[in-house]
């Protein structure tokens, strides 16, 4: 029985731990009229729902809207949640955009190996085994890099695609399919970039809301490049993590960086 306890206790620590890298913004709409005030989430778990986090002002290195005419703060107060609202000031494509300062993290080895390997960390992985890591805690820094697709009404498809252009997250998905096409209109090209450059061989999941069960993974080829079929119409979140070497000052091992991009699919 005590064993049975510190087991389950050991998968909630794990549960609450790995889900809190998991970061993205949900906005109240993906559409919205020039000039209509959208309000913003910031989302926590792993898949839908999450849970909705207040604003952190301790937290956030970058929180604005970006769109062909520049960037825009999203402002909002302290312990806010949604985190913060902005308008559109224009039709066509808008990106929030958020990047959180580094935040610390023990686990337990087994939990850490674990949370690698549902990640598709295999490369962390293979190094720790061979350096006899494998039964050392893990012990990381980490930080978030989340983007949200919104349109304004009146946009086409031809219009300045922001939507494709990186805004220069350390790690970022930047569609190269429109994603306000339709589902059935072929696969959804998304690519990976590490400080600015294709990331080979990430493990990148497409998660389509209330749809955990039917998640879609892929890894990225030479070019950063991944592609999945979003056969479903609707709201879909996207993410991928990659892990480095964490920086001496820092007193970590490792530094993971987080990447999500959430926006909305049109039916037929």
């Amino acid at each position: 029985m005590r064993r049975t306890l510190l087991l389950a206790k050991a998968l909630l620590l794990f549960a609450t731990t790995t889900s809190a890298h998991e970061y993205w913004l949900l906005p109240d709409r993906f559409s919205a009229a020039p000039g209509e005030p959208v309000a913003i989430a910031h989302r926590v778990g792993t898949g839908w729902p999450g849970e909705t986090l207040a604003r952190d002002p301790a937290r956030i290195v970058r929180f604005g809207l970006v769109d062909a005419k520049g960037e825009r703060a999203i402002e909002g107060e302290a312990g806010a949640d949604p985190a913060g609202s902005i308008a559109l000031r224009r039709a066509g494509v808008a990106l929030a955009v958020y990047r959180s300062r580094p935040s610390s993290v023990r686990l337990e080895p087994a939990l850490f190996e674990s949370y690698l390997r549902d990640e598709g960390l295999d490369r962390i992985v293979a190094w720790r085994a061979a350096h006899d890591e494998t039964q050392q805690p893990g012990l990381e820094i980490f930080s978030r890099n989340a983007k949200a697709l919104i349109t304004g009404s009146g946009a086409t498809a031809g219009e300045a695609q922001v939507w494709r252009r990186p805004v220069g997250l350390a790690l970022e998905l930047v569609p190269e399919s429109d994603p306000r096409r339709p589902a059935s209109e072929g696969p959804f090209t998304v690519r990976l970039l590490f400080r600015g450059k294709p990331l080979a061989g990430a493990l990148v999941k497409a998660f389509p809301k209330d749809g955990n069960e039917r998640r879609l993974s892929a890894r990225t080829d030479a070019q950063g490049r991944a592609r999945f079929a979003l056969a479903e119409p609707g709201v879909w979140l996207i993410n991928a993590v990659h892990m480095i070497d964490a920086p001496a000052a820092s007193g970590a091992r490792w530094e993971s960086l987080w990447s999500s991009l959430t926006f909305e699919r049109p039916g037929r």
